[in-house]
């Protein structure tokens, strides 16, 4: 790969990340463009570039809009996975993507947090969870060199909390953003016990 830092461009990369940059915060953001490089490594390194499943562009979508649903434009009203999914499906829909491939991208934000489940849901959605708990420390299958390029490029604040609170910000707006037993109500729950 001659540049790891080089973002896919087009009139679909551009709005996914204009609105990702509009209606989240600014590390949050950044942990998504994160997310996006770390699971194009993994591609990389597991051998999956020339794979037919593999598509650059709904990658790119489905890592930079997997937390749409902890940005301004969530409702509230559902888990953040899936509200994020579904802003990002009309996302996808209005730029003339096949309603397959809307679909696809549909379920890896769906299922970007979803333990034992995301990564036997096609290349895409495992990618997708496999780049986003790279960014959070729990996969650590790429090597250190690889990891530090990236966050030299996109620094993760120490201590960074951005994420969690999100979630919990939004678990909070209605018992429905937060069903039981969810990444969210769990999250929601510590906090309220103080832990």
């Amino acid at each position: 790969m001659n540049d790891i830092f080089a973002l896919p461009t087009g009139p679909l990369a551009d709005a996914s990340l204009a609105l990702v940059q509009k209606s989240e915060s600014t590390p949050i953001a950044e942990h998504s463009i994160r997310c996006f490089l770390f699971a194009r490594l993994l591609a990389e390194q597991e051998g999956c570039l020339n794979d037919a499943a593999y598509d650059e562009n709904l990658l790119f979508a489905a890592c930079v809009m997997h937390d749409l649903g902890l940005g301004s434009l969530a409702a509230g009203q559902a888990r953040f996975e899936v509200e994020g999914a579904d802003l990002a499906a009309s996302v996808l829909t209005e730029h003339g993507v096949a309603a397959t491939d809307v679909d696809r991208v549909w379920e890896a934000i769906a299922l970007h947090s979803s333990l034992g489940i995301a990564d036997r849901r096609g290349l895409l959605t495992y990618l997708t969870h496999k780049g986003v708990f790279t960014d959070t420390g729990h996969v650590t299958d790429l090597g250190a060199p690889m990891l530090q390029q990236v966050y030299a490029k996109y620094p993760r604040p120490a201590d960074d909390r951005s994420v969690r609170d999100a979630i919990i910000e939004h678990a909070a707006r209605s018992r429905a953003a937060a069903p039981p037993y969810s990444l969210a109500a769990e999250l929601l729950r510590r906090q309220r016990a103080g832990e």
